[in-house]
């Protein structure tokens, strides 16, 4: 039942997150400065202090990853608004009154008030809008912010919990899921960082996470080439970063989201296998992902791991294009004209 529960919440969420994206007013937008965010901030923690400062020991750059960590909420409430149009003054000073908040009511506060500042600065007589704004849409920001934490975090780590609790039950069905559906997710509009680290993944959850999406870079290399979905540069960028072709990944949903799927989901168990564990959240990511693995766990451990995911992603990028070879699929041509 923990199983099948965090499986659901967590399709939940992920659904929740799709309609966004193709449904709410500029959603693949503000989507987009949220996984800016969470690179920004996670991305800089995971590389400076779990690489640069544990694993090198170099204190300077343990405190730079230290203090970026601390500020996914504060960089969603400014990136958002930047986003969508918003002025970039307003945007930061969202931002700065974020301090302490969590990264996803960084995000929702900063994608509200984005509709409400440029209303107030239509309404308000030029030289006064300023004034009004830091008196009224700055703390409104942050009472947003704080009125919604308490439902978020219960969810989020009510999920995370779940899952954890999940993969000790269950340990390699819920690998294949937890690897499947993060591997889905950094392919579709939703950053698998944020996600990640919005869950607040660690451990061994994290550790799939981590070599499950880098994994994924060879898989979707050998697909997309021997696809045919494009040209060279869309099959390397699809390597490095997925999101770059999203409107291609959107186009052909069944023949790329069942192959990443499987794919990830080896590699999840492959991660299951070796046991290795990853405490850098947000960590969900293919060269990211893959060097934090060294701070955690020795470094023989993390080569053959992540040399049997590649492996795998190898093959499963293969097979699925015998699968999918007589599917009829949009290419770049068509998709952008």
């Amino acid at each position: 039942m923990e199983l099948i529960k965090g499986t659901l919440l967590l399709l939940l969420v992920l659904g929740g997150f799709t309609g966004f994206s193709l449904k709410a007013p500029k959603g693949m937008k503000a989507m987009g400065a949220l996984a800016g965010a969470a690179t920004a901030s996670f991305l800089v923690e995971a590389f400076q202090k779990y690489v640069g400062g544990d694993l090198f020991g170099i204190a300077f750059l343990g405190r730079v990853g230290d203090s970026a960590g601390g500020m996914g909420g504060m960089a969603a409430a400014a990136l958002v608004p930047i986003a969508l149009g918003v002025n970039p003054t307003y945007a930061i000073m969202l931002g700065a009154v974020m301090s302490g908040m969590g990264i996803l009511p960084g995000f929702i506060a900063g994608y509200i008030m984005s509709f409400i500042i440029p209303k107030i600065e239509k309404k308000v007589p030029d030289g006064l809008d300023l004034i009004v704004i830091i008196c009224l849409a700055a703390p409104m920001g942050r009472g947003i912010a704080e009125i919604i934490t308490p439902g978020v975090t219960f969810v989020l780590t009510s999920i995370g919990g779940i899952l954890t609790s999940a993969q000790s039950a269950s340990p390699f069905v819920m690998s294949f899921i937890l690897g499947g559906v993060i591997t889905v997710v950094a392919t579709a509009p939703i950053s698998s960082m944020a996600l990640t680290a919005m869950l607040g993944l660690t451990g061994l959850p994290m550790a799939i996470g981590a070599l499950s999406v880098m994994s994924s870079s060879f898989m979707n290399f050998v697909f997309f080439d021997r696809m045919k979905f494009g040209d060279k540069s869309t099959t390397i960028a699809v390597a490095i970063e997925p999101l770059t072709q999203a409107d291609v990944i959107s186009a052909n949903p069944i023949p790329v989201f069942t192959t990443n799927f499987i794919g990830g989901g080896i590699a999840g168990m492959i991660v299951n296998y070796f046991g290795l564990i990853n405490n850098a959240t947000g960590t969900a990511t293919p060269i990211a992902g893959f060097a934090v693995m060294f701070g955690f766990n020795p470094a023989k451990d993390v080569l053959i791991t992540a040399g049997l995911c590649v492996l795998s992603g190898l093959t499963v990028g293969y097979l699925g294009s015998l699968v999918f070879k007589n599917y009829k699929i949009k290419t770049v041509a068509e998709i952008r004209g």
